[in-house]
């Protein structure tokens, strides 16, 4: 795989989107995603419990084009769709998942696994309501979020998150919303949720702020080829812009992992499936 045209076209992105631009694109921290995990570094911690999520579908309200991926919105307001245990010390509550994904199915994710990249990522945004009053407070402070990450692979059809790409075509432009109800994302999990890798580190996408815990599921999840296309037929532009712009390659570029620890949940070991591609 060749990570400079991965890199490149990432950093493409990010030059033409006004998400970036400005002093937020890099703000220099020690604490920055996404990463590379290196298994045989990553420290076994028996102490990591299983994680214990509690979604209530009746919270999911709508789907948003926010002009960078697509927001699936849910309803934060009460503890019915929460997280809890793994590496984490307090109640989260789920506020929205987006994906991010490449052109090709060759690349996409934003974590990769010993340098193996993954057509796409998903992330499910959680928050603190143990210590904080809102997301908005939540985002800007230490442990204020807990971010589930799991790898999409190619295969076959993932039924669940079919009803899900049948509503994409009607946000296809940026600023696009429509109600979605009645969405699980607890379908969307792998089947085996206790094996994943956890380190502190940032969003990655503006305000890149430091407050995530990263829990990244071991176990990928298998879409269809068509339903990846079905993404990259999003826009990151308006449907008045003259110059329409695919919704591709959506995703940050690594960031170096200055001295932290990236722990998990299981002793670190390569198996047949789960060796990095040459």
């Amino acid at each position: 795989m060749d990570c400079l045209r991965v890199q490149r076209a990432a950093e493409d992105t990010m030059k033409m989107h006004p998400m970036w631009q400005g002093p937020l694109a890099v703000p220099g921290g020690d604490r920055q995603s996404p990463i590379d995990i290196v298994v045989r570094k990553s420290i076994f911690d028996s102490e990591l419990k299983p994680l214990v999520t509690s979604y209530d579908p009746r919270t999911c309200q709508q789907i948003w084009n926010n002009g960078y991926s697509f927001l699936v919105e849910y309803d934060d307001t009460t503890d019915k769709s929460t997280l809890k245990g793994g590496p984490l010390k307090d109640k989260f509550r789920l506020c929205q998942f987006h994906f991010h994904w490449g052109e090709t199915n060759a690349w996409g994710s934003e974590h990769t696994v010993d340098r193996k990249l993954f057509p796409a990522e998903l992330h499910l945004v959680h928050w603190n309501a143990d210590k904080y009053s809102l997301f908005e407070e939540a985002v800007m402070e230490d442990n204020g979020l807990a971010v589930i990450g799991i790898f999409l692979k190619v295969g076959k059809r993932h039924e669940g998150l079919q009803k899900l790409v049948d509503a994409l075509p009607a946000i296809r432009h940026k600023d696009s919303v429509v109600e979605f109800n009645r969405f699980d994302p607890a379908c969307l999990l792998p089947t085996n949720t206790d094996n994943y890798w956890t380190y502190h580190g940032s969003l990655t996408t503006p305000p890149l702020t430091e407050s995530v815990t990263w829990i990244i599921m071991k176990q990928h999840i298998e879409v269809s080829h068509d339903q990846l296309a079905v993404f990259r037929s999003l826009l990151f532009t308006s449907a008045e812009e003259e110059a329409q712009k695919s919704m591709v390659n959506n995703f940050r570029v690594q960031q170096p992992l200055r001295g932290r620890a990236v722990r998990s949940s299981f002793i670190p070991f390569l198996q047949e499936d789960d060796e990095p591609t040459p």
